[in-house]
């Protein structure tokens, strides 16, 4: 078996969108439209705004998406699933450290948000450095877990 961390290409459009659809749904979150623009523009949510998108594969297969867009005050992690199949495997901190060292260099945060009924992501995310933010205004009805991590 073969794991690795790829930049998106277009090919993968149709795979990100499947697994930004799917994660949602089985976190029982209504798709909202921030979501939909992201799903189905990444070049111009994250891409063109100086951001990575990066595909986990297994087998050449992609199984796994996690993107990073610079912020005003670092860079924001978002987007971040592994299908089901694949989870175990490590490819969630390996998705989590290619944006980690991908990150501009002049920016020392990196930020996300999530939900309190993500327990396995929120333990990915403090085992990799990540601390707790009181809650803050955001686009997201979802969200009620912020966090970041200074380098």
């Amino acid at each position: 078996m073969t794991v690795a961390i790829v930049d998106f290409r277009p090919d993968h459009a149709a795979a990100w969108a499947q697994f930004n659809i799917a994660w949602l749904i089985e976190g029982g979150f209504a798709i909202e439209a921030k979501d939909r623009l992201a799903i189905h523009d990444p070049q111009g949510v994250f891409l063109d705004k100086g951001g990575r998108i990066f595909i986990a594969q297994r087998d050449g297969e992609a199984v796994g998406c996690c993107a990073m867009v610079p912020t005003d005050d670092g860079v924001e992690v978002c987007k971040m699933t592994v299908t089901p199949a694949a989870r175990g495997l490590g490819l969630a901190r390996r998705l989590l450290d290619a944006c980690e060292a991908a990150r501009q260099a002049a920016s020392d945060r990196l930020y996300l948000e999530t939900n309190s009924a993500l327990k396995r992501a929120i333990a990915l995310y403090e085992s990799a450095g990540f601390v707790h933010l009181p809650p803050r205004p955001t686009p997201y009805v979802r969200a009620n877990v912020f966090m970041e991590k200074r380098l």
